[in-house]
């Protein structure tokens, strides 16, 4: 490697440094400097400055305002027009380009279809009624995640159906936002097998959920939420590994594949445990989920569950 090149290199990486301290996530770069980079040492010397560059590139690229917050829109421009996003020092490389409307439905379609269809673990689908998959919109900036589906979500074919999931619905409601403005997935598509029960669950095994999770990464991937929530020690564990635990995790901030995540307990914990001070909790994880994404926040929110 040249001096030169070297230089630029640790300028480079001196700068994407310094916007990671500021909070910033992604810088945006003008195709013409990734054709340049591509090209021998020599020619790279041509761009002396890559602050400038960065910074011309982030003034050029694309935006457009969403219904929640100021997020840039995921298909606010043709791909070969859109600058490339990279992924700063300790984060998940951005997926670019971003697919067209009708690519991202195509492959949304594909990747059920492939769900729907799937027996890699022969024990649920030869027991399952219907593959959950997920539901939603595809472009919510805001998805659920939990652990599997129960018996409702297995006979419908829909994640979070049954009294865990209305009261969900109503989670979300209260925000402001209604079901189909958001996405909701579990980490297992197929309802845990119960042999030898009549009702009840159980909860999914790790290898079930690593065997499963491939699908869920497919979702995130196309949907690119700028929030997740995760619902419930299972899901937690399944997304983030062992943790220290649901009741010292909810609250705080974790990261999951580029994204933001909130960990939560899960609704069917409400509806066992009705005490008004567990239901301001999940209330709280809520609100800075709801200020993530910049969305408004009334005073009667803001007291939601609080004691008169």
């Amino acid at each position: 490697m040249s001096d030169a090149h070297g230089q630029l290199l640790d300028a480079t990486i001196q700068h994407l440094e310094e916007l990671k301290s500021r909070g910033v996530r992604h810088v945006a770069v003008a195709p013409e400097t990734l054709r340049a980079l591509a090209q021998p040492p020599a020619a790279k010397s041509q761009i002396s400055n890559p602050k400038s560059q960065m910074d011309k590139a982030a003034a050029q690229a694309p935006s457009s305002q969403s219904a929640i917050g100021n997020r840039q829109s995921p298909i606010s421009a043709p791909a070969a027009e859109q600058a490339t996003l990279l992924a700063l020092p300790g984060e998940m490389p951005a997926l670019d380009p971003r697919p067209s409307t009708l690519d991202k439905v195509a492959a949304f379609a594909a990747l059920h279809e492939r769900a729907l269809a799937c027996v890699k673990c022969p024990h649920l689908a030869s027991s399952r009624k219907n593959v959950a998959f997920g539901v939603g919109s595809i472009d919510a900036q805001l998805m659920f995640i939990g652990e599997a589906p129960g018996a409702d979500e297995d006979e419908q074919g829909e994640p979070f159906v049954g009294k865990a999931g209305q009261l969900l619905t109503k989670i979300i409601q209260a925000t402001g936002l209604k079901r189909a403005d958001v996405y909701i997935a579990n980490i297992l598509k197929c309802r845990p097998d119960t042999p030898g029960q009549s009702a009840g669950n159980r909860k999914p095994t790790s290898d079930e959920m690593a065997t499963c999770i491939p699908y869920l990464h497919e979702q995130i991937d196309l949907i690119r939420p700028k929030v997740i929530v995760a619902l419930g020690a299972t899901a937690v564990d399944g997304l983030l590994g062992k943790t220290l635990g649901i009741t010292k995790l909810r609250g705080t901030w974790k990261t999951y594949r580029g994204t933001p995540l909130m960990p939560t307990y899960h609704p069917a914990y409400l509806l066992r445990n009705q005490a008004m001070s567990e239901k301001r909790k999940v209330w709280e994880d809520m609100l800075a989920v709801m200020e993530k994404l910049g969305m408004p926040i009334s005073e009667k929110q803001r007291n939601y569950f609080l004691k008169a």
